[in-house]
């Protein structure tokens, strides 16, 4: 779900610049265009840029080292489960579900895994349903399910709450893969933002980070569902 919060420069890893919100233009059906607040992170996100072609990042998969941080894959409604007091983590019944859209995800990305022969090592989710069901569909299995991946239950940020998402998923995100394999992790979008700076935007993309065995990692490319079968 997406948050608006205030003041995050210091949570960014990047190249620090402002936090305010910038206008991205949206063209309707009609003609009619209107403008639409875009958040930093949504910016950020919009505006990443591949370091390695299709053709160097597939190769660079294969020979493992990699962690794949997926955000799950569609749902159908887009709210803020986590604050609603009927939440439960153990009934699916109480979270939003993924649809037939994000199903179809899912299965699209275990595919071209499999077909592109990218090696898997341990598969790590979230705690909610949308995660680690992405990650059954599409892997066929979760090794761990992580309550560091889980979102905190708010459904709007303090610059503390983020701070704190980032100390709890950062080791996740640094920590070096087993030899010749990649980690996969599906989580979600504000605990991504919290450790990046970078909203990931739609459900189903996937950043590659490359970790450097010393509590960072570098940003290497992003990629929607349908474009691991175009590697």
């Amino acid at each position: 779900m997406r948050k608006i919060v205030a003041s995050l420069t210091a949570l960014f890893v990047a190249t620090a610049c402002s936090s305010t919100a910038t206008e991205d233009e949206t063209q309707f059906p009609s003609g009619e265009s209107v403008s639409v607040a875009m958040s930093e992170g949504e910016r950020r996100n919009a505006e990443f840029l591949d370091r390695l072609s299709s053709n160097q990042l597939l190769n660079e998969l294969k020979r493992g080292g990699y962690v794949i941080y997926f955000r799950h894959a569609t749902t159908q409604r887009d709210y803020a489960d986590q604050a609603d007091p009927s939440l439960d983590l153990n009934d699916c019944s109480t979270q939003r579900k993924l649809s037939i859209e994000g199903i179809e995800e899912a299965q699209t990305i275990g595919l071209a895994f499999a077909k592109k022969e990218i090696p898997v090592g341990t598969v790590i989710t979230s705690q909610y349903c949308r995660a680690w069901k992405t990650a059954n569909l599409a892997f066929g299995r979760v090794d761990k399910k992580d309550d560091r991946l889980n979102f905190l239950p708010f459904e709007n940020y303090t610059d503390q709450q983020m701070m704190l998402m980032k100390t709890r998923v950062m080791p996740l995100l640094s920590d070096l893969p087993a030899d010749d394999f990649n980690t996969v992790i599906v989580g979600h979008d504000d605990l991504f933002e919290a450790a990046t700076g970078i909203y990931p935007e739609p459900q189903g993309i996937a950043y590659v980070l490359k970790p450097d065995g010393k509590g960072s990692f570098t940003l290497v490319s992003n990629m929607l569902p349908k474009e691991w079968n175009e590697l």
